[in-house]
């Protein structure tokens, strides 16, 4: 099983890469999928105790490895017994990070796209496009509240979307959970503190997503999580086994 100098090692080698969020994250899968799966859950274990403690690399490298985990699953042949390997090994804050089920609240599909509807009558496809290329800040923050997934990924790639504006948008509520999950998908605005803890304290987010947020939380964050009965029940315990295990005592920023 590897040790814990050996994940650090791991951990400085991935975070001396060069190249974008997405390199890293397909590094990170490619990494995870030529070990023993035993050996990847005791890896992850690891660097998520190295992140909490506050150890820099490791922090980077865990955000990545949390977002393989969800959008590289496909290139880890394993990935589909991770969590039930992980609970056998006893690896709890591993095991957490593959929560399952429906979000805690569900807003309607039909009621949503209605809502759509009585906002903007245009074609899908010319939406799409002002999403991604309008100067205009009102307009845009407009198109963010859209529930379809397609114009939010678009809106993201705005060069003018603000921090601030990308908040909202995660924290907006009620909301379908296929937009907040391609804010979450999204490299430029999922690595910021402040959106992923409003993706986290949405009660309309996917467990399994909010699940690989948690660990990338302050101290202070999980914590309040933990207490938060409006949020999914396995992301209040997962914020808590963190805590109670000792690897979410420095208070502070842990998120960028």
């Amino acid at each position: 099983m590897p040790t814990r100098e050996q994940a650090r090692n791991l951990a400085l080698r991935l975070h001396g890469l060069s190249g974008s969020a997405e390199i890293l994250r397909k590094a990170v899968a490619r990494e995870l999928a030529r070990h023993d799966p035993l050996d990847a859950n005791e890896f992850v274990g690891h660097l998520i105790t190295l992140a909490r403690s506050g150890w820099e690399p490791a922090t980077h490298v865990l955000s990545a490895v949390t977002a393989a985990l969800g959008l590289e699953a496909a290139q880890i042949p394993y990935a589909d017994s991770l969590r039930r390997l992980a609970e056998v090994q006893s690896l709890e804050t591993v095991a957490d990070l593959f929560a399952e089920g429906p979000a805690q609240k569900q807003f309607d599909a039909r009621a949503a796209a209605k809502s759509d509807a009585k906002v903007f009558s245009q074609s899908l496809g010319h939406l799409k496009q002002q999403a991604r290329l309008t100067r205009d800040p009102d307009l845009l923050a407009r198109l963010v509240t859209m529930s379809n997934p397609s114009v939010v990924s678009n809106a993201l790639l705005n060069p003018r979307l603000t921090e601030p504006l990308v908040v909202r948008m995660a924290a907006r509520r009620p909301a379908r959970p296929e937009p907040l999950v391609e804010i979450w998908k999204s490299p430029r605005w999922s690595a910021r503190h402040l959106v992923r803890r409003a993706l986290v304290f949405n009660p309309y987010l996917p467990p399994e997503v909010g699940a690989k947020i948690v660990p990338l939380l302050n101290a202070t964050d999980l914590a309040e999580l933990a207490h938060d009965t409006s949020v999914h029940v396995s992301l209040r315990e997962q914020a808590a086994r963190l805590l109670e295990e000792g690897v979410g005592k420095r208070q502070g920023g842990v998120g960028t």
